[in-house]
């Protein structure tokens, strides 16, 4: 069953949204080194003191923008069929990692093993989404840890360690061979699902 995901709201998501641009922003101007807790305040209208009762440290909120990017706030829309589901997702999925500085943001931070597991944890309930969306519409179900080794892992390999542009074409062809796959709704063990290794942002942790 899929995690509720416990979102900020009001006044509280207003700073974090314009915090988070301010670092975007800045991030395509200048190298990460140059950037400060000062210059992120100015940019998004708050006190830097604002900044700090959120994240402790310049190094936390760097990190926290680039596991936003996994958050699922835009399921895609019904399609009516798994496959059109899958290829507006992979679609949604390319273009948020199509960004250069977001690719090198993620490179860096994802290193950091709690983020990672964060990351790993949006995507999986955008999968979990997916995979109840299907089984509602009386469809054939997948395995989400399935989903995430044929489709996920494949696009995570050729961006973030091969630096490649992923074209339409092959967004398509990745799904087709998800869906052709023997294996697609079989569990995998326990011990090595994708839900049992990642952290979920309402975990008491």
């Amino acid at each position: 069953m899929a995690r509720t995901l416990i979102r900020p709201g009001g006044r509280s998501e207003r700073i974090q949204m314009a915090v988070h641009k301010a670092v975007r922003e800045l991030m395509v101007e200048r190298p990460e080194s140059e950037l400060t807790v000062a210059m992120i305040a100015a940019r998004a209208e708050v006190t830097p003191s604002t900044i700090y009762r959120r994240w402790s440290s310049l190094s936390q909120l760097i990190a926290d923008v680039a596991s936003e990017r996994f958050v699922p706030d835009s399921i895609p829309p019904d399609t009516g069929s798994l496959r059109g589901d899958l290829e507006v997702w992979v679609e949604q999925t390319v273009e948020d990692f199509s960004s250069a500085p977001l690719r090198l943001l993620f490179r860096e931070r994802l290193t950091n093993k709690k983020i990672a597991q964060v990351a790993a944890g949006y995507t999986y309930m955008n999968l979990l989404y997916l995979c109840d969306r299907c089984e509602r519409r009386g469809e054939p179900t997948p395995n989400p840890d399935r989903l995430i080794d044929l489709i996920f892992a494949p696009l995570v390999y050729r961006i973030f360690f091969v630096n490649q542009s992923i074209p339409k074409s092959f967004q398509i062809e990745l799904v087709q061979m998800a869906l052709a796959s023997p294996l697609l709704a079989t569990p995998v063990d326990e011990e090595i699902s994708i839900g049992q290794h990642t952290l979920f942002e309402n975990d008491p942790q």
